[in-house]
């Protein structure tokens, strides 16, 4: 009899989850609400119930008689999944745990805890909380639970911190938001997969963004090229990372900046893998290693420790306004690429991901440098 997957959201990022596990031979059941269900039409059953309907899906799965539940570079459905885990005793991280992993400014205690370096940070829940305090400008104004770069705004003077503010607690589903120093540098991101509290690190992915005042990211490019001193500064500090929050399964990614001097800050860390396609196709273009694969194995109680097969170059490039020198690359056949899709030809200035207007994704020899 095959084992039963509950997958926790079903739009275009679940959709190499759904498959992967098809062809494992595992049974998928897919829950979130019906609107950009991509996955509906390949998942073997489908639930029109919301992401954070935790007791709604809890009931369902308990029916089904599930055997692991997981997710994908999402963050929303990690509090469902960590709850449904914990009442039917599967693998999973535990719930206090997901609030930490999902609440940036949860999280940000957890590292002030653990002596984590991170940029000073202040948490807020009203427009004008932080106008009279002590802040060392420029600095990022976040929502404290969303992705994707919705409602991120870089602050240059206290002037305009109140109408950032305003915009991060609009974007915020709890209404709250973070004020951090901003740490000008490098941007990278680990990725790794835990399991039973021992943590794998897979690789380290450069990344480059839009720059302020919304930091979008157009391109992410692995191995990275920091040097090997900093890159394991950079592997220590995510280890750290994961154990300050407490996370013993499943997939990481923890975004950290390297200041010019050399020292690494933490930014944040998702307890799932890597959303842009990182952790579905970049990880394994560039090591060798089915992170996908690794993440159900997770769910259903049989990892196996990864190992890395082959070290190799991947990247994805967004297009976009400020990237729309790479249109001739979607009008032609590249020798590099694995995949490329080209969504609107009328192109946004991207200032959220959701603004992007196609990818391409390329594995090669050698960091491929398009613009």
């Amino acid at each position: 009899m095959s084992k039963k997957l509950a997958i926790i959201g079903a739009s275009y990022l679940q959709l190499p989850l759904v498959l992967k596990a098809k062809e494992l031979g595992v049974e998928t059941h897919c829950f979130a609400w019906e609107q950009g269900a991509v996955c509906k039409d390949y998942c073997d059953y489908f639930y029109p119930i919301s992401v954070i309907e935790k007791e709604a899906i809890l009931e369902e799965c308990k029916r089904i008689g599930i055997d692991g539940i997981t997710t994908i570079a999402s963050d929303l459905p990690m509090p469902t999944i960590a709850y449904v885990s914990e009442r039917l005793n599967l693998v999973s991280n535990p719930y206090e745990v997901s609030l930490n992993a999902t609440n940036k400014g949860l999280m940000r205690n957890c590292f002030k805890n653990a002596g984590v370096p991170i940029p000073k940070f202040m948490n807020v829940n009203t427009k004008d909380e932080t106008l009279s305090k002590e802040l060392n400008y420029p600095v990022i104004v976040k929502p404290k639970d969303r992705s994707g770069s919705r409602g991120v705004t870089r602050v240059n003077h206290k002037t305009a911190l109140e109408a950032a503010i305003k915009v991060a607690l609009e974007s915020s589903l709890v209404k709250e938001a973070i004020v951090e120093e901003f740490i000008e540098g490098q941007e990278v991101s680990v990725e790794t997969i835990s399991w039973k509290g021992k943590h794998y690190l897979l690789t380290i992915t450069d990344k480059i963004t839009s720059g302020a005042p919304n930091f979008v990211e157009l391109e992410h490019h692995e191995p990275s090229n920091q040097n090997e001193k900093i890159q394991e500064k950079i592997r220590e500090i995510t280890i750290d990372s994961l154990n300050a929050l407490g996370i013993k399964n499943g997939a990481g990614h923890t975004e950290v900046k390297i200041d010019c001097d050399g020292n690494v800050f933490v930014i944040e860390v998702g307890a799932r893998m890597g959303g842009d396609f990182i952790g579905s196709h970049l990880v394994e273009l560039s090591t060798g290693y089915d992170y996908v694969k690794g993440v159900i194995d997770v769910a259903l109680n049989n990892l196996i420790s990864p190992k890395l097969t082959k070290k190799q170059y991947a990247g994805v490039y967004f297009l976009c306004k400020q990237t729309e020198a790479l249109m001739p690359y979607f009008n032609q056949k590249n020798d590099f690429e694995v995949a490329k899709e080209l969504q609107d030809e009328d192109l946004k200035t991207a200032l959220s991901s959701n603004d992007r207007s196609g990818y391409l994704i390329y594995r090669a020899d050698k960091k491929i440098k398009l613009i």
